[in-house]
């Protein structure tokens, strides 16, 4: 995933390309995005799009590439290759293009059209993702202000605390059994942990 939107642009040969980059959770966002970015520069002469959104791992994963009229072959499937080969997804990329009256040929669309998304990926980095486990945490509220403090000193995460008849801690893991052992030893063995699933997190 990239760590943020974004985006970049460079000259070759008096035509501008302008890549713009956003994070998307499905494929309408990135329809709205791309939207977005054409209404935003209805003069250029393409705005040529890749996106991958979805989880490799699972077979759950969309990647489309469209070239808005690039010669077949030479704009959205090249971009399209950038994202898979730096095994990106949950993005969607556009690059604009403003003709300059210079002919590229098909190979200098190739390389104009990736490399400015492989700079522009540079640009806004990027986020690794890493298996983690869920865990709840149920405690009295007048345990919870503590136990709360000490986890955000540690090296495991704390994703969300709700207040209701006692407090609950969400905590993301690496693995199970040396937070099993903190949490013993910070609430005195008077908590215990709920497993609630695996939990993939993104992390710089």
């Amino acid at each position: 995933m990239i760590a943020r939107g974004g985006e970049h642009e460079v000259e070759i040969q008096r035509s501008l390309f302008r890549c713009a980059l956003a994070r998307v959770e499905d494929v309408e966002d990135a329809r709205t995005f791309i939207a977005r970015v054409r209404k935003a520069g209805p003069d250029a002469t393409h705005h040529c799009t890749a996106l991958r959104i979805g989880d490799p791992d699972s077979g759950a994963l969309v990647a489309r590439s469209n070239d808005d009229g690039e010669p077949a072959g030479t704009a959205g499937a090249p971009m399209l290759e950038v994202l898979t080969r730096r095994e990106l997804t949950d993005v969607v990329a556009v690059v604009s293009r403003w003709f300059g009256g210079t002919k590229l040929g098909a190979g200098g669309l190739i390389r104009a059209y990736s490399g400015v998304l492989a700079e522009t990926l540079d640009v806004v980095g990027r986020l690794r993702r890493v298996r983690h486990h869920e865990l709840m945490v149920s405690v009295p509220h007048d345990r919870a202000g503590r136990l709360e403090n000490d986890l955000r000193h540690s090296p495991f995460r704390l994703r969300d605390v709700d207040y209701g008849v006692d407090v609950t801690l969400t905590v993301a893991v690496a693995e199970v059994a040396p937070f099993e052992e903190w949490l013993a030893e910070h609430s005195g063995g008077g908590a215990a942990a709920v497993y609630i699933g695996p939990r993939d997190l993104y992390l710089p």
